[in-house]
């Protein structure tokens, strides 16, 4: 996949070799470090409408999950505290030290909660975008017996999603992607990247690889909150459907949470790129 064709100017792509593992990144702009970290099905491509006002006084580091876009498809290691360490490998290969401000929506955010609760001290800010969190209430709502979403449990599930979804990568991307965004914002190159991007067995299997270690990231979360609270300054920014949800679940157990609600649907940074510039740099600064 071509990334080129969307990458911000002033961005470059770099290959780093961190935790058994090849990650493709784009970096640009100056300033202390900011962590973009994509959900699925997308990748770094989800950050494109945000990254050149970001960077004006950050620097940017946009990866490609593992499993993902152009970074590599390891077998393992999909757990979200070990992501965190994919992700503390890339800052260490870009001499980027001292605590970075990290923002991740949907799965993204989930490494970068795990991130939080296990190296509170790498991070300045955490910004998490219409997530849920495993071991937050991720596993209320995924129970199919009290009418929770039956997708997690499809996705866990070995082999079978991958077997059903080829082939049928663009319908579900066209058909998700619209029922979950304000019209208009994704258009057909858009539609067609993410889906080229998990197009065939192998790169479908590299992204249902982050659902199916969901049940432990959601123990280890509880462990590990169980320890200490998190220090870092919180921004949970919801949806016009999920509101202030993580924002409430995450009260308990943190020092300082902010919720906000975009006015999108799921998809906040490339819906209204201009409200979340805007509350981002706010809670920053």
């Amino acid at each position: 996949m071509n990334t080129a064709d969307w990458l911000p100017d002033g961005f470059s792509v770099r290959q780093i070799d961190t935790n058994n593992t090849r990650l493709s990144v784009a970096v640009g702009g100056s300033g202390p470090a900011l962590v973009l970290l994509h959900g699925w099905p997308q990748t770094s491509r989800a950050w494109a409408r945000v990254m050149p006002d970001l960077a004006r006084n950050h620097t940017v580091v946009v990866p490609d999950l593992r499993g993902t876009g152009d970074s590599d498809r390891p077998e393992g290691g999909y757990a979200k505290t070990n992501q965190a360490d994919d992700m503390r490998g890339i800052l260490a290969a870009l001499n980027l030290t001292g605590p970075s401000a990290v923002a991740g929506h949907d799965i993204g955010s989930m490494i970068a909660f795990a991130w939080a609760a296990a190296h509170p001290e790498d991070i300045s800010h955490l910004i998490l975008v219409d997530s849920l969190l495993p071991g937050l209430g991720l596993e209320e709502a995924m129970n199919v017996a009290e009418g929770g979403m039956w997708h997690f449990g499809f996705f866990m599930s070995p082999h079978v999603p991958e077997m059903l979804f080829d082939g049928h990568e663009l319908e579900f991307v066209t058909a998700t992607f619209t029922a979950m965004s304000n019209p208009g914002t994704f258009g057909p190159n858009d539609l067609t990247a993410y889906a080229q991007a998990y197009t065939g067995r192998e790169r479908l299997r590299g992204g249902f690889e982050h659902y199916r270690t969901l049940l432990d990231d959601g123990r280890e979360n509880r462990a590990l909150l169980a320890e200490r609270k998190l220090p870092m300054p919180i921004l949970a920014v919801g949806s016009a459907r999920s509101g202030t949800a993580t924002a409430q679940v995450l009260a308990p157990h943190a020092d300082n949470v902010q919720g906000a609600v975009a006015p999108t649907g799921h998809f906040v940074a490339e819906e209204d790129p201009g409200w979340f510039t805007r509350t981002v740099t706010a809670f920053l600064t």
